[in-house]
């Protein structure tokens, strides 16, 4: 089977978790053996990194731009289609939640999360009625969708009125390299202490309410910093008010986007972890924290309760005193950082890449099948 793998979303460092998805997804079909070859459909922007060194996959660029959206979108829904059935493609991933309209084979389409229609205060008004267009139109046009959690497979289910067995769970894994981080961890001697979250600079992050509740922690120990690494978001600028306005300049550090491997780093140091999200599609730093053997507390909310079960501390991420306190037992507790560091590791075993680039196979395959008959 031919499988095209609709990538022209992809900006590198600038769209956030669905950049570590695709990488790691690639990656783990490569491994798999099935016997598929594989067409990846880039932009201007990505590179050949992105393609496994593998002699199934073939890289595509496209003369498109995906950092100039229209024009992407543009391309996706008229040269794309051409080049599938050029190409004769049996079946399109599409790993980015757009999907062209007009397509020449069957579709599987993933969505990450349907946070527009969660949350659509988040959005900024003219982004928002394509984001209901051009996602409500994959949902529609793809043979069959793949979610990141049952909490989006609900979402799915419950605002595009679809047919239970056409929406399926593909959760996502973690990368081997954060149980080396969990090794490096036992046998480093402990630096300056600070509390690591990853997350990019968005509202539904909830970060406001982090750097108040690290306010409240510093009085009792002034010692720690707090470290947010991720891409500077919608909410940089009143991120960064709030910071100031907190009397935390100096003590709170917002990264930005970086490198992968400046990334671990972070992990390696960090004394413990917060993600204080109000939403989430799936979670993927809690997983990672918890592979790493970091103590973890995390917002109360599905999809981040099933995934990290008794491994972390849980706390409502509407109440700034709850995360204050969940970060005073992670500092002061430290048979509880020892608990949590144990089975955060066993824990995030239950997720894998293979498992996830397994039930995607099986999807692509079925789309093709049904396709065919």
């Amino acid at each position: 089977m031919r499988i095209g793998v609709n990538a022209l979303y992809l900006i590198p460092g600038g769209v956030g978790g669905t950049e570590i998805y695709l990488r790691s997804l690639l990656g783990a079909m490569a491994e798999l053996e099935r016997g598929h070859d594989y067409i990846v459909f880039t932009n201007q922007e990505t590179g050949e990194d992105l393609i496994p060194n593998h002699p199934a996959f073939r890289f595509a660029p496209q003369p498109v731009r995906a950092s100039f959206r229209p024009a992407r979108i543009l391309w996706e829904q008229t040269g794309l289609p051409w080049k599938l059935w050029r190409d004769r493609v049996d079946v399109l991933l599409n790993p980015g939640f757009t999907a062209p309209v007009l397509c020449p084979c069957p579709q599987v389409t993933v969505f990450h999360d349907l946070q527009h229609k969660r949350h659509p205060e988040f959005f900024r008004w003219f982004d928002l009625p394509f984001w209901r267009l051009l996602l409500w139109q994959a949902a529609r046009s793809s043979a069959l969708l793949l979610a990141d959690s049952e909490a989006t497979r609900q979402d799915l289910l419950r605002y595009y009125h679809l047919d239970a067995q056409k929406v399926r769970v593909a959760p996502l894994g973690v990368s081997e390299r954060f149980y080396e981080i969990g090794r490096r961890r036992a046998g480093r001697e402990a630096g300056p202490p600070y509390m690591l979250t990853v997350s990019t600079l968005h509202p539904h992050k909830n970060l406001d309410r982090l750097v108040r509740a690290f306010a409240v922690f510093r009085r009792s120990h002034p010692e720690y910093q707090l470290v947010i690494a991720g891409m500077f978001g919608f909410y940089t600028e009143a991120l960064r008010r709030i910071i100031a306005e907190s009397e935390l300049e100096g003590c709170v550090r917002l990264t930005g986007w970086m490198p992968r491997e400046e990334l671990e780093e972070l992990y390696v140091g960090a004394r413990f972890f917060l993600h204080p999200a109000l939403f989430e599609g799936f979670g993927l730093p809690v997983l990672e924290a918890l592979a790493a053997g970091i103590p973890t507390a995390c917002s109360d909310i599905e999809p981040l309760g099933s995934i990290a079960g008794q491994a972390a501390l849980q706390f409502d991420p509407n109440d700034e005193n709850a995360i204050a306190q969940s970060m005073l037992r992670l500092a002061e507790d430290e048979g509880l950082r020892a608990e949590l560091s144990a089975a955060g590791p066993a824990r995030a075993r239950e997720f894998s890449w293979r498992r996830t680039a397994e039930l995607t196979l099986d999807a692509l395959e079925e789309a093709a099948r049904r396709g065919a008959r």
